[in-house]
């Protein structure tokens, strides 16, 4: 009887679970669905019986919450083009200070040894002092800061006059404008230490802000896309993009300032974060984007520092002596190219290491490392940096030129930096490889000088890469003995344009006054991707290998109706912490 009993209650048990599990709804996963046309994608996804988040009409899409039989189901829809994982997207900044101090030439403040310095060390470092002496410093010039928020202190809201300087504040993970640009928050701390660097202004309210940023007159747009442990979503990125580029003018938005990164998973236009960022520069929005914080190795530049059609920016760092330019050296964790596509990338460097900016003090940054803080200021270090810096830099060319597109200005920045260099036997040779450094470190006052605007973009069509007729790859490969090469230029080792990809230590090099690319051979020239073809019989193959039919991951595969991945809920987010060095 017992056996019976026991028996019975076992089967009860299993019919039990059995029912509970029938029961148990099908699993979702967000994805991005793109179509035809977003008419098309919206009634497709409604008629799988998918949960619509997301509208991303900047690229004809929608972000939904999909069982795997509606995934299967879309993918079969006519009008339905491509369907994406949510993929992650991570701010591009790193550690504070070693040991909380400093040595050498450095006031211990982040600032220069003179006491009445106005200027940060990085600001003074760029010429922005020589610039802010002739009356420009960013005015009537709107950055839109893409991060997690911003801390409404007196120096990040007031600009150079002592007027209220931001415009609006945006959250796109709600979908919500606040009432007033003086609401807000940054729960994380990594948009304010962004914006201050870029922008930060002594005239203030209270008298507590202590270093002007590089464009110290410029305006502010806040739009959030990540929380406060500075992780977002694709969609979220996306929808961030869409009410840029359509308050674009209402706010005059000039700038986006992009400092987070995501790892590739396709070719540049095949990205939805890229599509997004190509309409924003298609409507004369200019975009400056981190390079990442996976260096030293090569390849490794993140989404949107990817995309030809931004500025992509990767680091160096003062070796712990602000006010000593002569021992700068890049910093190892900076991301270097080049592009699978072929471009050279990043494109400039700019102070990235020991930034001091403004946090709150309940923010994730500060309480997670009290060490770099001293109560407002928050020592870091990343591309996340030196993006803000050269978004500064931007402003304060557009002020000085207002008329000026976006491929003028990415020229006028490109053609105005310094490279670092090294004396060999009577003759300047470059210290690290244009994959390393780009065309080299910006400078504020020879980009607001330089008249040269014709060398960036050159070969491109943006028109014709976003409706996808054309695609593009730059001048750069990879020989068949494993050394990045520039076409135009393969002889030359000590030039800078053949790299074996290992990351050159030293102890510094001087950034020169200099310009590398003026004369000779300009390697923003792009060509025209076909089938692994470029144009005037340029092959991609044949000699010129990405390592024997190159896999980024063993995942993930480039093919036309790919899904990105089947189970992973892709994030965007600020890149990680890394240590100071």
């Amino acid at each position: 009887m017992k056996r019976c009993l026991a028996l019975t209650f076992l089967a009860l048990a299993v019919a039990s679970s059995a029912f509970l599990a029938f029961n148990a709804p099908e699993a979702r996963t967000s994805r991005i669905i793109q179509g035809a046309s977003l008419e098309d994608v919206t009634l497709a996804v409604q008629h799988a019986g998918g949960e619509i988040t997301h509208e991303l009409s900047i690229i004809n899409a929608v972000a939904a919450d999909l069982t795997a039989d509606q995934v299967e189901a879309l993918r079969r829809t006519r009008g339905i083009l491509r369907i994406y994982g949510n993929d992650a997207v991570e701010t591009a900044a790193k550690g504070g200070k070693k040991g909380g101090g400093d040595s050498g030439g450095d006031s211990g403040d982040g600032s220069t040894t003179t006491d009445t310095a106005t200027d940060t060390f990085y600001t003074t470092l760029i010429n922005g002092d020589a610039v802010h002496q002739m009356g420009i410093d960013g005015t009537g010039i709107g950055i839109a800061v893409l991060d997690t928020g911003l801390w409404k202190h007196a120096g990040i809201k007031n600009d150079s006059a002592g007027n209220s300087r931001i415009e609006a504040v945006y959250n796109a993970m709600t979908d919500t404008l606040a009432s007033s640009p003086m609401s807000g928050d940054d729960p994380a701390g990594h948009g304010s230490h962004v914006a201050s660097i870029a922008v930060s202004s002594l005239m203030t309210d209270d008298g507590t802000a202590r270093y002007n940023g590089v464009a110290p007159g410029a305006h502010l747009v806040s739009v959030q896309a990540f929380d406060g442990n500075g992780q977002g979503t694709y969609a979220d990125v996306i929808r961030a993009i869409d009410w840029i580029v359509t308050n674009r003018k209402k706010h005059k938005i000039h700038i986006i300032n992009a400092s987070f990164s995501a790892e590739p998973r396709s070719y540049y236009w095949d990205d939805p974060i890229n599509q997004a960022i190509m309409v924003a520069w298609q409507n004369e929005i200019f975009v400056v984007a981190a390079a990442g914080n996976r260096g030293p190795a090569s390849m490794t530049i993140g989404v949107p520092g990817n995309l030809p059609y931004v500025l992509t920016v990767g680091a160096m760092t003062d070796s712990f002596t602000p006010a000593d330019g002569s021992d700068d050296e890049l910093a190892s964790f900076s991301s270097t190219g080049p592009t699978v596509e072929g471009f050279v990338k990043p494109e400039v460097v700019a102070p990235g290491g020991h930034m001091r900016g403004l946090v709150q003090g309940n923010s994730t940054l500060a309480n997670e490392y009290p060490q770099y803080y001293d109560g407002e200021y928050f020592e870091m270090s990343g591309t996340s940096q030196a993006t803000a810096v050269v978004s500064g830099v931007a402003a304060l060319a557009l002020q000085a030129e207002p008329w000026r597109s976006v491929d003028e200005l990415k020229c006028k920045i490109m053609s105005a930096a310094r490279p670092a260099t090294y004396r060999d036997k009577g003759k300047d040779n470059l210290a690290y490889s244009v994959f390393q450094q780009g065309a080299g470190m910006v400078d504020a006052y020879a980009a607001v000088m330089n008249q040269t605007v014709d060398c960036a973009n050159r070969g491109l069509h943006i028109d014709n890469d976003i409706d996808g007729y054309q695609h593009f790859g730059g001048p750069a490969n990879q020989q068949t003995d494993g050394n990045y090469i520039v076409r135009g230029d393969l002889d030359s080792r000590e030039s800078g344009y053949v790299w074996d990809g290992s990351y050159f230590d030293s102890n510094g090099y001087l950034w020169t006054d200099g310009y590398l690319w003026t004369d000779g051979y300009l390697w923003t020239d792009a060509y025209l991707w076909t089938d692994g073809v470029g144009v005037d019989g340029y092959l991609w193959t044949d000699g010129y290998l990405w390592t024997d039919g190159y896999l980024w991951t063993d995942a993930y595969l480039w093919t036309d109706g790919y899904l990105w991945t089947d189970s992973l809920t892709e994030m965007t987010s600020m890149s990680s912490w890394v240590d100071p060095e």
